[in-house]
């Protein structure tokens, strides 16, 4: 549907009270009210005027989709009560954002279905190319910078391993990426895109990848342009802990982590260089960067992904030299950051963000990018559009604990193994269906296209459960942010049980039950799951796991999928939380 007078108003009031200063087309037609929305002028033109656009985890979406954001997103410790950890209302009040317009649709739950019916879709490259087209014809000279999980997320990447959005990302104009989910086709495909494709056209920087042997570094740790007069340096960090969460075996020889000692001297040779602007291109999560611009010294700002934090504001932290932005800007191209900076006497002097959002039935989509994308889809066409059933339900990922995506995938993988417990891992990425809308292999693949699919059936005793959620609980609510590996809770089927994210490391799980019966520690249950991390996996002979939820699809009476019961444990020490709705 495309948007009449009535919605754009609402889009406009709603921009204007996230600061982007619109009142003045409050009486415009609908052309103009489009134009409007993304009108969004420079803070000046000329010598020392730098912009930088940034998207990240766009999850290989070429096309426009729906993405319902968390409705529990908790903080611990320091980060409880703060951006990134607010969710719902309380997200909205904190941004100055009114409830019920477009862009509190874009970030946030709240009343979800109807609002994305009512808006339509977000993101799309084809759309997303028009904006960036738009920003930079006021902006000249402004970057593009890629903050990575670009390459995988969709069946037609997987397919093409990473070659669709390589394609796409090119003609976007990216000037700069780092990566995560990129590692996953392996060193030899990443070095082949980066020391190939990418060469003389995208800088790949990740000042934290080193190889195993002699700590060398495997990317440029950074790249310097020339931006209005200014040295603009961007350093990259790929995400830390890249062989903790995906298979150690795609990158053998090359070692991560933070880094931070090295950053520093990254930071520092960049000023010596004459750099007087300095951005941390980053992958590491909100809460890391949000540690880290307290503790090292010279970024202007550090411009983040990898939590999928669509956050409207940049947050300013200080350290031992001054003063850092911190930002995210959310994922599967629903937005679009925009940092315009004045640079004066060698320092920032100014600087304004705005987040974006990119709906897709307010902005064209740019001709050249949707020919390219019809090109890019073409030969799997046929195979992206089989139905395989129809949901009922609203079916979305997003959340610390659990999501309907996530609960037919733990149904599926019990009942066609037979097993009494299922986990699935606490991937971010994946699109939003609405009731009544197909699942077709597209849709299915975007929630499990990975490289390593296998689905696995375990023996694991009621004391090793236990272990498994307690290290990923950690993972997810260790108060220090630098134990914080990304990922939300491994999401359960079959399993009921509670937990503190306030606890101690191993005393967070409890009250463990399976059929409403306790479990047993020394008891052996049958548990299903998927993605393992160990290469024996590998070579075990095991299906992909879309195999198995395919043909749980197409077992369903009349082809229809019934709203699944959404397993989430009960919380514990988290009332009045402000990231829980």
């Amino acid at each position: 549907m495309n948007l009449g007078r009535r919605e754009f108003l609402q889009v406009l009031a709603a921009a204007g009270a996230a600061g982007m200063a619109l009142g003045r087309w409050a009486e415009a037609d609908a052309a103009g009210a489009e134009a409007a929305l993304y009108d969004l002028p420079p803070l000046g033109r000329g010598a020392g005027h730098v912009s930088l656009l940034h998207f990240t985890d766009c999850h290989a979406q070429l096309l426009p989709l729906h993405f319902r954001e968390p409705s529990v997103n908790l903080g611990v410790g320091t980060m409880a009560g703060r951006f990134p950890h607010l969710v719902g209302r309380r997200f909205l009040e904190a941004a100055s954002i009114e409830p019920g317009g477009a862009l509190a649709h874009a970030c946030t739950s709240v009343d979800f279905e109807a609002a994305a019916r009512r808006y339509g879709k977000v993101g799309g490259f084809a759309h997303l190319a028009t904006l960036v087209k738009r920003l930079k014809a006021s902006r000249p000279g402004a970057l593009l910078l890629d903050g990575g999980d670009t390459w995988q997320g969709s069946a037609t990447a997987l397919w093409t391993r990473g070659q669709d959005m390589v394609d796409a990302c090119r003609l976007l104009g990216v000037d700069v990426m780092t990566g995560h989910w990129e590692f996953t086709y392996g060193m030899q495909r990443v070095r082949e895109i980066v020391d190939r494709e990418l060469k003389g056209r995208v800088d790949f920087v990740a000042q934290n990848v080193k190889t195993t042997d002699f700590g060398d570094p495997v990317f440029a740790p950074y790249v310097l342009r020339e931006v209005a007069g200014v040295p603009v340096a961007i350093v990259g960090q790929a995400f830390p802990y890249t062989p903790i969460a995906n298979p150690r075996y795609f990158v053998a020889d090359w070692e991560f982590g933070i880094q931070e000692e090295n950053l520093q001297k990254v930071v520092d040779e960049a000023r010596a260089r004459g750099a007087r602007l300095v951005v941390l291109l980053s992958h590491d999560g909100m809460d890391v960067d949000l540690k880290l611009a307290a503790r090292v010294r010279g970024i202007d700002a550090i411009l983040g992904g990898h939590t999928h934090d669509g956050v409207p504001l940049a947050m300013p932290v200080t350290n031992a030299g001054g003063t850092t932005l911190v930002t995210n800007a959310g994922s599967n191209g629903k937005f679009l950051g925009v940092l315009d900076c004045v640079v004066r006497e060698g320092r920032l002097a100014n600087w304004r963000y705005r987040l974006l959002p990119v709906f897709a039935d307010v902005l064209a989509p740019d001709a050249e990018m949707a020919a390219l994308i019809a090109r890019l889809r073409a030969p799997h066409a046929d195979r992206l559009a089989e139905k395989l059933a129809v949901t009922d339900a609203l079916l979305y990922r997003r959340g610390n604990f659990n999501g309907s995506w996530d609960q037919l995938v733990c149904d599926a993988l019990m009942e066609v193994q037979d097993a009494q417990i299922a986990f699935s891992p606490g991937f971010r990425w994946g699109t939003t269906l609405l009731p009544g809308q197909a699942i077709t292999r597209e849709a299915m693949m975007d929630q499990l296209a990975i490289t390593y699919p296998y689905a696995t059936l375990t023996e694991m005793t009621g004391a090793f459960v236990k272990t498994v959620l307690e290290d990923v609980a950690d993972n997810l609510f260790n108060p220090d942010p630098y134990y914080q590996q990304g990922g939300d809770m491994v999401r359960v089927g079959g399993l009921e049980y509670s937990i503190e994210p306030a606890a101690k490391a191993g005393a967070r799980i409890g009250d463990m039950r399976l059929g409403g019966r306790p479990i047993e520690a020394g008891k052996t249950y049958k548990v299903a799951g998927w993605a393992p991390v160990a290469e024996a996996a590998a070579q075990a002979g095991n299906k992909p796991v879309w195999e198995l939820v395919e043909t749980w699809l197409k077992s369903r009476p009349g082809a229809r999928v019934a709203a699944p019961r959404v397993n989430t444990p009960r919380l514990v020490g988290v009332q009045g939380n402000a990231g829980l709705a």
